[in-house]
């Protein structure tokens, strides 16, 4: 009988030891809304992910270039944060600052990078002093469609005091105030630059007078990820430069047929020309020589001037000394097949100026000498002509449009 009871007795102990272990246990599931859990009454650090939150989550993909990058801890704080964006297989770090309280890490820069890798390494410590550590990765979205700009004058190279920075994108841009704000044009010494946009898809920079000779010019691109329409984002993150050479302004007098050749406001010649046809006169105004050839073929057919059967005016294989002065086909250029009793008595051309030449370009002739004292951004301003003149944006005009009107152009307000 002892036997027995004693029996019972033990088994009443052990029961009495379960239930109070599985009061224990109640208890510490009571307490997960504050984050603890069986281990960490046991001692037993949290897992990392529990400790320090990443957004965005780790192994996503697709991300968009506006959501938030975010490292965080609920308690203790963070002891160091480091982000690493791989692009075009080049790693950059990504700077960020950990708040002041240690529970936060935010990036400098709170836009993501498009087709980008990113990899995030933190560390923590608790309260209690405990370290932990987490390690993810996460993608960022690859979109289709992309735009870049073409950028003239040509990097590196000297041009004259009448450049126009200009921008020629190969998309139509609908967001045109966060492409311009992408777009950093700086000079030395430093200058007053202002942009103007012609239409959806150029842009154009420059001072409101001439620039100085010596000035060296800087043009950053940081349209890469900038949205310049519905789903479409730039490229570029390039930087481009160009020294400024001595000033040089040509004025072409029309009515006279001279052209006077002035250099750092000083008379270096004046040279005898042929004008625009009164049929086809020669636009009025300041123009940017924008391209020089020393030879070139001409056909009027491409720019309008056709027969009534249907064929060109005129068909010139070899034109010597050709420089452009605007996108519509006004040349400067070197005439050879004219009698040359015609320059500075008459206006023949189709509308281009033309000086003296020979066949295949002589360095002697009038438009040999002018050609090889010429640079691209070089102005020539045409007066006196029965024509219009010439519009801001055909070639480099912007010269024509007045500094009120130009700076009205920004899409900035």
């Amino acid at each position: 009988m002892r036997h027995v009871q004693g029996r019972a007795r033990r088994a009443g102990a052990v029961l009495a030891a379960v239930l109070t272990w599985a009061g224990l246990l109640a208890g510490v599931t009571g307490c997960t809304s504050d984050g603890g859990d069986v281990d960490q009454m046991l001692g037993k650090p949290p897992a990392p992910e529990d400790v320090i939150r990443v957004l965005p989550d780790d192994r996503s993909k697709g991300v968009r270039p506006d959501d938030r990058l975010l490292v965080q801890v609920r308690g203790g704080h963070l002891e160091s944060v480091k982000v690493v964006k791989s692009q075009d297989a080049q790693e950059f770090p990504v700077p960020g600052h950990i708040s002041k309280d240690g529970r936060r890490w935010e990036p400098v820069d709170p836009g993501l990078s498009l087709a980008a890798k990113y990899t995030i390494d933190a560390v923590a410590v608790d309260g209690q002093g405990r370290r932990s550590a987490r390690h993810t990765t996460f993608t960022t979205y690859v979109p289709e469609e992309r735009f870049i700009g073409y950028v003239t004058p040509e990097n590196r190279s000297t041009v004259g005091t009448g450049m126009i920075v200009s921008l020629e994108f190969n998309r139509e841009i609908e967001n045109r105030a966060a492409v311009e704000r992408a777009v950093q044009v700086t000079a030395e010494p430093a200058v007053e630059i202002r942009p103007h946009w012609f239409h959806k898809s150029r842009l154009d920079f420059r001072p409101e007078h001439y620039w100085k000779p010596g000035t060296q010019v800087t043009v950053a691109l940081r349209l890469r990820d900038v949205e310049g329409a519905p789903g479409v984002y730039g490229l570029q993150y390039k930087t481009f430069s160009f020294t400024v050479g001595r000033h040089q302004v040509s004025v072409v007098d029309a009515a006279e047929h001279t052209m006077e050749v002035r250099r750092d406001g000083e008379l270096l010649t004046t040279v005898p020309i042929t004008a625009g046809a009164p049929k086809n006169t020669t636009y009025n105004g300041k123009m940017v020589v924008t391209e020089m050839l020393e030879l070139t073929r001409m056909n009027g057919a491409t720019v309008g001037f056709k027969k009534a059967n249907g064929k060109s005016e005129y068909d010139i294989p070899d034109v010597p000394h050709a420089m452009r002065l605007t996108d519509s086909g006004t040349f400067l250029h070197g005439n050879y097949w004219a009698d040359a009793s015609i320059f500075g008595r008459s206006n023949v051309s189709h509308g281009c100026v033309g000086l003296r030449d020979v066949k295949g370009g002589g360095s002697e002739t009038p438009a040999g000498w002018f050609f090889d004292r010429s640079l691209i951004g070089d102005v020539v301003e045409v007066v006196r002509s029965n024509d219009k003149k010439v519009a801001p944006d055909n070639g480099l005009g912007g010269w024509n449009m007045g500094w009120k009107e130009w700076k009205a152009g920004s899409a900035v307000k």
